[in-house]
């Protein structure tokens, strides 16, 4: 069941940024962008269109995405989780617009205010008006493996959210493990309710690394044949749940292992190295990724062995 083939959705420039507390130039997102698509990455996600009164490193969204030189066959992605923020989405030009829910009523209450029914209530116009407008609509269940607030998330508990997003008319079905406790056959659990509803194409996985799962979790999805994954440039965007811990698994990462195994990404390793480095300088740290920081340390010279 192991693909020959992976798709890896870029999540860094907004996923990645968005919890950044330090300002990140529209410029520097722009050429973030644009060192990615130049690496090989055909699938972005670019931005947010949310109010900046509670995403403010978003701010600047209509501005990025009017800036990248925009190269064929790339899809360019946005978070628009209600009209205002779907037509703001639209005539900046997205491909494709991203809803999200949670898996559990604790942290839906908590993130957004409102139960899982009510937020689903609330993406269905948004999905019939980006379809209307001839734009896929990208569905993610966070906290499919773990709640901050519940602890433990059933199959069950998944599969419901699975179904409302099914009921609305949401193309893609993304399942995340927010805080990063998912263990590889829970993740195969959870992945299998998913493919009741959505074809294997239309299932992806969004693994965070906070307990060193990631690798693991996306090797057990690969056995199941799912064959996109969401990943972060440089290990970019922390985990508010688990104080100090690394969040969104690194694209460098992934890609090392996939290669590894023989299968295409389309991807160029180094260039992804270099784009790592990049954001990581303007971020003023060291990029979270393992490779990268081997691959960085190859290049300064020879290393000293025990």
């Amino acid at each position: 069941m192991i693909p020959s083939r992976v798709t890896l959705v870029e999540v860094g420039p907004r996923d990645g940024l968005q919890n950044e507390a330090q300002p990140v130039a529209t410029a520097q997102k722009i050429e973030l962008v644009q060192r990615l698509q130049a690496a090989g990455c055909t699938e972005i996600e670019v931005t947010s269109f949310v109010s900046p009164k509670w995403v403010p490193q978003m701010a600047d969204n209509a501005a990025v995405l009017g800036g990248i030189a925009r190269q064929p066959g790339v899809r360019y992605a946005a978070l628009a989780p209600n009209l205002q923020g779907l037509q703001g989405a639209l005539a900046a030009g997205v491909d494709e617009v991203v809803v999200f829910a949670a898996a559990t009523e604790a942290f839906s209450r908590r993130n957004i205010n409102c139960s899982i029914a009510e937020s689903i209530e609330r993406f269905a116009p948004v999905v019939q008006a980006a379809h209307a407008a001839g734009v896929k609509v990208r569905g993610a269940i966070s906290c499919t493996l773990g709640c901050p607030y519940q602890g433990h998330v059933s199959p069950g508990e998944v599969e419901r959210v699975v179904v409302l997003m099914k009921g609305i008319g949401v193309d893609h079905c993304g399942i995340a493990d927010t805080i990063g406790t998912g263990t590889p056959r829970a993740a195969q659990a959870v992945m299998e309710r998913a493919l009741a509803h959505y074809p294997l194409t239309e299932v992806s996985g969004h693994f965070h690394d906070t307990y060193g799962q990631a690798l693991a979790n996306i090797y057990a999805c690969l056995e199941l044949g799912i064959a996109t994954f969401d990943t972060s440039i440089a290990g970019l965007g922390g985990c508010p749940y688990a104080k100090g811990a690394t969040g969104n698994v690194a694209t460098e990462d992934v890609v090392f292992m996939l290669h590894g195994m023989g299968i295409a990404t389309g991807l160029d390793l180094d260039r992804l190295v270099d784009t790592a480095a990049f954001i990581s300088n303007a971020l003023g740290r060291a990029p979270v990724s393992r490779v990268s920081r081997a691959l960085l340390a190859r290049r300064s010279g020879p290393q000293a062995t025990s």
